[in-house]
Protein backbone atom coordinates (compact mmCIF):
# COMPACT_ATOMS: atom_id res chain seq x y z
CA UNK A 1 0.00 0.00 0.00
CA UNK A 2 2.71 2.08 0.96
CA UNK A 3 4.41 1.55 -2.42
CA UNK A 4 0.95 2.91 -4.31
CA UNK A 5 0.83 5.79 -2.47
CA UNK A 6 4.55 6.83 -2.83
CA UNK A 7 3.80 6.12 -7.03
CA UNK A 8 0.79 8.31 -6.86
CA UNK A 9 2.00 10.93 -4.66
CA UNK A 10 5.33 10.83 -7.78
CA UNK A 11 3.22 10.57 -10.62
CA UNK A 12 1.10 13.66 -9.17
CA UNK A 13 4.55 15.88 -8.88
CA UNK A 14 5.93 14.98 -12.50
CA UNK A 15 2.34 15.62 -14.21
CA UNK A 16 1.69 19.33 -12.56
CA UNK A 17 5.49 19.98 -13.09
CA UNK A 18 5.25 19.14 -16.55
CA UNK A 19 1.60 20.98 -16.78
CA UNK A 20 2.51 24.45 -14.86
CA UNK A 21 3.80 26.65 -17.51
CA UNK A 22 4.89 30.09 -16.65
CA UNK A 23 2.30 31.99 -16.87
CA UNK A 24 3.68 35.33 -17.01
CA UNK A 25 6.88 37.46 -17.76
CA UNK A 26 8.71 40.54 -16.50
CA UNK A 27 8.54 43.56 -18.76
CA UNK A 28 10.98 46.30 -18.90
CA UNK A 29 10.49 48.02 -15.52
CA UNK A 30 9.57 44.81 -13.55
CA UNK A 31 5.81 44.91 -15.21
CA UNK A 32 4.16 41.69 -16.06
CA UNK A 33 3.25 41.14 -19.27
CA UNK A 34 1.17 38.19 -21.00
CA UNK A 35 3.72 35.23 -22.20
CA UNK A 36 1.43 35.58 -25.81
CA UNK A 37 2.98 39.31 -25.29
CA UNK A 38 7.07 38.15 -25.14
CA UNK A 39 7.28 37.93 -29.06
CA UNK A 40 6.52 41.50 -29.23
CA UNK A 41 8.72 43.14 -26.80
CA UNK A 42 9.58 46.26 -28.41
CA UNK A 43 5.95 47.26 -27.19
CA UNK A 44 4.52 47.92 -23.55
CA UNK A 45 1.54 46.40 -22.72
CA UNK A 46 -0.78 47.21 -20.23
CA UNK A 47 -1.60 44.62 -17.18
CA UNK A 48 -5.01 42.72 -17.80
CA UNK A 49 -4.14 43.00 -21.81
CA UNK A 50 -5.80 39.86 -23.35
CA UNK A 51 -4.25 39.55 -27.23
CA UNK A 52 -7.03 38.65 -30.09
CA UNK A 53 -6.01 36.01 -31.91
CA UNK A 54 -8.24 36.17 -35.04
CA UNK A 55 -7.45 39.67 -35.04
CA UNK A 56 -3.83 39.45 -34.93
CA UNK A 57 -1.48 38.77 -37.93
CA UNK A 58 2.19 39.27 -37.04
CA UNK A 59 5.18 37.99 -38.92
CA UNK A 60 8.44 37.75 -37.28
CA UNK A 61 9.48 38.73 -33.48
CA UNK A 62 11.95 40.36 -31.11
CA UNK A 63 12.14 43.76 -32.38
CA UNK A 64 11.44 43.08 -35.95
CA UNK A 65 8.40 41.79 -36.48
CA UNK A 66 5.52 43.49 -38.38
CA UNK A 67 2.06 43.42 -38.89
CA UNK A 68 -1.24 43.95 -36.46
CA UNK A 69 -1.34 42.95 -33.61
CA UNK A 70 -4.81 43.17 -31.85
CA UNK A 71 -5.95 42.83 -28.07
CA UNK A 72 -8.69 44.07 -25.51
CA UNK A 73 -8.10 45.38 -22.18
CA UNK A 74 -10.97 46.10 -19.29
CA UNK A 75 -9.53 49.28 -19.31
CA UNK A 76 -10.74 52.94 -20.15
CA UNK A 77 -9.36 54.24 -23.70
CA UNK A 78 -8.36 57.05 -22.21
CA UNK A 79 -6.04 55.14 -19.47
CA UNK A 80 -4.96 53.30 -22.39
CA UNK A 81 -3.99 56.49 -24.29
CA UNK A 82 -2.05 58.06 -20.93
CA UNK A 83 -0.46 54.58 -20.60
CA UNK A 84 1.13 54.48 -23.91
CA UNK A 85 2.39 58.22 -23.54
CA UNK A 86 4.46 57.50 -20.65
CA UNK A 87 5.52 53.95 -21.68
CA UNK A 88 6.73 54.46 -25.59
CA UNK A 89 9.07 57.16 -24.34
CA UNK A 90 10.81 54.32 -22.09
CA UNK A 91 11.35 51.97 -24.94
CA UNK A 92 12.94 54.54 -27.16
CA UNK A 93 9.95 55.17 -29.50
CA UNK A 94 9.88 58.84 -30.94
CA UNK A 95 6.66 60.56 -31.07
CA UNK A 96 5.18 61.39 -34.91
CA UNK A 97 1.89 62.42 -33.89
CA UNK A 98 -1.24 61.42 -31.45
CA UNK A 99 -4.93 62.19 -31.98
CA UNK A 100 -6.89 61.39 -28.95
CA UNK A 101 -11.01 60.94 -29.88
CA UNK A 102 -13.50 58.50 -29.78
CA UNK A 103 -10.60 56.57 -32.04
CA UNK A 104 -7.25 57.76 -31.21
CA UNK A 105 -4.34 57.49 -33.13
CA UNK A 106 -1.06 56.98 -31.57
CA UNK A 107 1.48 57.42 -34.77
CA UNK A 108 5.48 56.54 -33.47
CA UNK A 109 8.81 55.93 -35.20
CA UNK A 110 12.34 54.05 -33.86
CA UNK A 111 15.01 52.95 -36.01
CA UNK A 112 13.90 51.31 -39.16
CA UNK A 113 10.38 50.59 -38.26
CA UNK A 114 7.12 52.54 -37.17
CA UNK A 115 4.33 51.72 -35.51
CA UNK A 116 0.79 53.14 -35.04
CA UNK A 117 -1.90 52.57 -32.05
CA UNK A 118 -5.42 52.82 -32.73
CA UNK A 119 -7.68 53.00 -29.64
CA UNK A 120 -11.16 51.77 -29.91
CA UNK A 121 -13.91 51.87 -27.32
CA UNK A 122 -16.00 48.92 -26.43
CA UNK A 123 -17.30 46.82 -23.84
CA UNK A 124 -13.64 46.58 -23.66
CA UNK A 125 -11.17 48.81 -25.04
CA UNK A 126 -9.97 47.28 -28.20
CA UNK A 127 -5.86 48.38 -29.16
CA UNK A 128 -4.37 47.60 -32.40
CA UNK A 129 -0.90 48.21 -33.09
CA UNK A 130 0.78 47.74 -36.57
CA UNK A 131 4.22 47.70 -37.01
CA UNK A 132 5.89 48.70 -40.57
CA UNK A 133 9.25 49.03 -42.27
CA UNK A 134 10.40 53.23 -42.00
CA UNK A 135 12.66 53.71 -44.67
CA UNK A 136 12.83 57.35 -43.39
CA UNK A 137 15.91 59.07 -41.97
CA UNK A 138 14.00 60.77 -38.80
CA UNK A 139 14.10 58.53 -35.24
CA UNK A 140 17.57 56.54 -36.52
Amino acid sequence: MLKKNILAITLCLILSACASEKPILNGVDGNAIPLAFAHFPDVPFPDKAYIDLNDTKALGSGENWIGSLTYTSPYEPSQIFDFYMSEMPKFKWIEVATVRARVSHMTYIRNNRALQILIEDGSDTVVTITAIPNTNVIGR
